[in-house]
């Protein structure tokens, strides 16, 4: 298993990506997993909030395990993405989710973090997008991203690659995050919270993550209906992508 769920008498479960070695990157088999766990607590009615977090201190997840081999469809019209399914509205599951990041959140990561209800980072955090570093179009990342940040900064991001990452404090300035803590008190703080919305109504607490989240559905439904597109027509080849991964420079800028 790569994935962990542990769960509390308070109503609580800790969602733990556990592949520190790999900074809690996703494998094919990781990526089933979340789904399957997700439709699992969906239908689990003594958990009513969640924590989602990753392993170690290094990372909260690096996004897809660059290992994993995709086959992909040779029309440009469609696209197989592994972690389409891996967020917890993407199963439909309307229960709170927090995310406490520890450590690097980046590329895929975002399939996440853009379906939390909130995030919440330890000081030492960042945040970045590596795909146009690498020939590739950043699309469905930037535009999970794009309901959480201002334009600008996702914009920024996005396009920046891996030149610049995104400090927690800065993070925590344009409303990303919504509280940086010390890492050692990085799971009790999002713990914290947790608690508090696991002792409501349940209805009434699913209830509102449903209608603020139908505040920006439209608009994220017709942005990802493009994706694939973009994808397929502005990236480099597999083996292209490879080479520059293969030369890529460790120098960053953190802001």
């Amino acid at each position: 298993m790569t994935v962990r769920c542990e769960k509390s008498d308070d109503g609580v479960a800790i969602v733990t990506l556990d592949r520190p070695e790999r900074h809690n990157a996703i494998d094919l088999a990781g990526a089933r997993e979340l789904t399957a766990l997700w439709r699992e607590l969906r239908m689990t009615d003594d958990i009513r909030a969640i924590v989602l977090t990753g392993a170690g201190r290094h990372a909260f997840c690096t996004g897809i395990d660059r290992s994993a081999v995709v086959p992909q469809p040779a029309s440009p019209y469609s696209i197989d993405d592994p972690l389409l399914r891996i967020g917890p509205k993407s199963n439909d599951l309307w229960k709170p989710v927090i995310a406490a990041v520890n450590g690097m959140a980046c590329g895929g990561a975002f399939y996440l973090l853009g379906e939390s209800e909130f995030l919440i980072a330890a000081e030492h955090a960042t945040f970045f997008d590596p795909h146009t570093t690498y020939g590739m179009v950043s699309a469905y990342e930037a535009i999970h991203m794009a309901q959480l940040m201002p334009y600008g900064e996702v914009m920024r991001m996005s396009l920046m690659g891996t030149a610049e990452r995104l400090g927690a404090a800065r993070a925590y300035q344009t409303g990303l995050v919504s509280e940086v803590v010390p890492g050692p008190e990085l799971l009790s703080a999002a713990l914290r919270s947790a608690e508090v919305l696991a002792s409501y109504p349940t209805d009434a607490v699913q209830g509102t993550v449903r209608a603020v989240w139908s505040a920006r559905e439209a608009a994220r439904t017709q942005a990802l209906a493009h994706a694939p597109h973009l994808i397929a027509l502005g990236s480099l080849s597999a083996e292209q992508q490879a080479g520059l991964f293969a030369v890529r420079r460790p120098d960053f800028r953190v802001r």
